[in-house]
């Protein structure tokens, strides 16, 4: 790759990264311990980089120096922890939930193991039926690139934790995607409810990883938490090894 194109590519992943986390090169610039113009300089692809910045610009953005420098096909992870998907990509969880807190808590609860499945979250109800069923914003996208797993809260805007998981499990193409329910009690009718539509399980929040390697043994998912890290994992926590995507066969209940 000519020395341009890298320092575009770096550029661009600087750029992408920084608007993940929502801040401002001024910001970013402050986190890094560098100038503001310099930054914007970066981003344009249009300044020289010592290994010490770029070292200090990956510490910024909470990722490592390979992930500012890997392929633009190649998935880096956001500051939550896990990779983060464009909604055209593959997905292998899909991250239904309104509370940007508890967004963060569970991505947060994927970095801590150091777990890089790729997720794609989604706000609200009617949003992941888009992207589910490949409709409004997601029409570009292939039906048959379902997620691996859904971590569905119930109490959404627009349309209801419980209406989704229902459109899920009823819909031939969608039903085999294992859905875990995220609520704030495992008291009440929504746990009922959620069973008697199809939910494979579901998680007390905020999600912590442990609770999530815990549930996924259940499932009898053909996919893996890709954790480069065994000795990350507290003690008695297991996680699946890679192997085939899904293809039709119902999950275990």
């Amino acid at each position: 790759m000519h020395k341009l194109d890298l320092k575009g590519q770096f550029g661009t992943a600087i750029k992408s990264w920084r608007g993940r986390l929502g801040i401002s090169q001024e910001e970013l610039a402050g986190r890094a311990g560098l100038h503001r113009t310099y930054v914007s300089d970066v981003e344009r692809g249009a300044r020289n980089l010592s290994l010490e910045s770029i070292d200090k610009l990956a510490k910024a953005l909470e990722v490592s120096v390979a992930t500012l420098f890997s392929s633009p096909g190649e998935q880096p992870r956001s500051a939550g922890g896990a990779s983060l998907s464009r909604p055209d990509e593959l997905v292998d969880i899909l991250l239904v939930e309104d509370e940007a807190s508890d967004v963060e808590l569970t991505l947060h609860a994927f970095q801590r193991f150091n777990v890089t499945n790729r997720i794609h979250v989604v706000r609200d109800g009617a949003e992941a039926l888009d992207f589910l069923f490949c409709a409004g914003a997601y029409t570009h996208r292939k039906i048959s690139d379902r997620p691996q797993v859904v971590l569905l809260d119930l109490k959404l805007p627009k349309v209801g934790g419980l209406e989704v998981l229902r459109r899920i499990k009823s819909d031939r193409r969608t039903r085999m995607i294992p859905v875990i329910v995220l609520t704030v009690s495992q008291q009440g009718q929504d746990i009922v409810e959620s069973r008697r539509l199809g939910a494979e399980s579901y998680i007390i929040k905020p999600v912590d990883f442990p609770r999530f390697s815990k549930v996924t043994p259940q499932l009898s998912l053909h996919w893996a938490l890709l954790k480069p890290d065994a000795d990350a994992l507290p003690d008695g926590v297991q996680f699946l090894i890679p192997r085939a995507p899904i293809s039709g066969h119902s999950p275990g209940h």
